[in-house]
Order: structure tokens, then sequence, then C-alpha cells
């Protein structure tokens, strides 16, 4: 089949733009330039694999899930199903929290990411800051298993470290940074991603609030002297995550950010830092 014929048969089931994206994966090209080669004859394996990838994507599977991969603040990462999809929000506390860390440590940085997932806040924070050591923290095997393939492409030196957030650790940090599960058990989602993504890594009790209890409960254990914790949360839990926070540490400064929407979506912890 032609790159025309195959393009004519997904845009029978998946919107015009999927279509071009995930074929132009799928045979190495820019989507831009696939109405150049409308002509061009595509491999029989190939074609199989692209219909199957449609048929997936009209049932509901995320493309991301289709391609196995996705761009996060400028670098390429392995995902599937064992892991959540990064989102846009969370670049955004990733940003936010290279902006402090470039502003108050002058020196190389000790750095955990709690609930680590595919890796990206972790392996992200690596590539652009300073750092002197990072630990990759999640309770969950298989999502270690996808950040270790995400450590070998980035040529890491992370540690990847099977806990359920602190448990397993007896390290101190400069920079702790998490964004755990915080959805509430009954609270409506998506239907894509209800159906597709993790519920580990997205429910997180009645009040979606455990993990950050969990976190909260033992982290003055884990906070050098001067410290930055940053935390993405849903857009309704900052008051009740400030109280937390108040509950189990003192003497430390507490600011609420909102995302490129206009929500309450990162908390940061100062401690000692002016």
């Amino acid at each position: 089949m032609t790159i025309d014929e195959l393009l004519v048969f997904a845009n029978s089931h998946i919107h015009k733009d999927h279509a071009r994206i995930l074929l132009a994966e799928i045979i190495g090209k820019n989507p831009l330039e696939l109405l150049s080669y409308l002509d061009e004859i595509i491999p029989e394996e190939k074609v199989a694999l692209y219909k199957k990838s449609v048929l997936a994507l009209e049932e509901g599977k995320p493309l991301q899930y289709i391609m196995k991969h996705i761009n996060f603040y400028g670098l390429n990462f392995y995902i599937d199903e064992r892991v959540l999809i990064p989102r846009f929000e969370t670049e955004e506390l990733v940003e936010n929290t290279i902006k402090y860390i470039e502003r108050n440590f002058k020196e190389p940085i000790d750095l955990i990411d709690l609930g680590c997932g595919s890796g990206v806040i972790g392996l992200t924070l690596e590539k652009k800051v300073s750092t002197k050591t990072v630990d990759l923290v999640d309770i969950s095997k298989d999502a270690l298993e996808v950040t270790n393939i995400n450590c070998g492409n980035l040529n890491s030196q992370a540690n990847l470290i099977e806990s359920d957030f602190f448990t397993n650790i007896d390290k101190k940090y400069d920079v702790i940074i998490s964004n755990p599960p915080y959805i509430m058990n009954n609270e409506e989602i998506e239907q894509i991603v209800k159906d597709n993504e993790p519920h580990l890594a997205l429910y997180a009790g009645e009040d979606g609030l455990d993990s950050y209890r969990k976190i909260l409960s033992t982290i003055k254990n884990h906070m050098k002297d001067k410290c930055l914790v940053a935390f993405e949360i849903g857009y309704k839990q900052a008051e009740a995550i400030i109280k937390l926070i108040n509950e189990y540490l003192e003497n430390v400064k507490i600011e609420v950010k909102k995302d490129l929407s206009g929500k309450d979506r990162m908390i940061f912890i100062f401690k000692n830092i002016e």
C-alpha cells in the first residue's frame, strides 16, 4: 500500500492529525513531509503494524502508548502502559524547580524523585542542573523497569530504588521532588485515563492525600539543613496539603504556584532558603 492509501484507511477510523503522526513515526518520516511522498509504497510489515495501531487508537488506547515514547522538556523518553503518560503540568513543575535550584544551590545537589514512574522528572533534572547523586524511587517494579530503559537511553548515572516513598531510604537530600498519586478513589476522571493508565500511580485514598501524608510524615528525616521540596498537586488540594506540611514541618516557607491554566498545581517548601 502507498502512504496515500494508508492515510485514507486511517482517516476513516481516527483523527487525520493522529493518522499522520502515527504513520510518520512508523515509517521514520517527519509528519510534515508525508504529503510529499503520497505515492511511496510501504513494506507489508509496516502496513500491518500501522493498521493494528490505528485500530488500537480507535478503540481508545492513548497515542503515546502506541508510539512508545514522548518528548518531555526537550528529551525523548520511552513509555508504555506500566507508567503514567507525562503531562505538560509536570513540565511546569520541572521548569520551576530548575529555576529554584539554579537560584539557591551553587554546589552539585543530592536529589530524590519520589514515585518516579518513567523517570521523566528526575532524569530531566539530572540533565538540566548540576547533581552529585540522583535517586529515582518507585514502589512499582514495572515502573522501575521503564525507568531503567530511560536511564540507559540517556546515559544516566541515577540510582533506582524500589521503595514506598521514603520507606527504604536513609539519606538526606538538597532537593526532594514528587508527582505522587493524588486522585480521590471515587473521583471522576477521563475514561481514556481510567481504562489505560496504572491505577497505582493515579489514586491516593478517599481524599487523594494519602501519598502526601506518607511523604510528609517522615520527610524531615531526609531534608538537609538547606532543602527544597517540590510537589505536583491536584488543583483543589493546596489548602489541605499546606495544613499537612505545617503539621509535620516547622520553620519552613511554603509557596503555591499555578499552572498555565491558572489552577493551583505546585507546592514548594523552602527550608533555610531565602
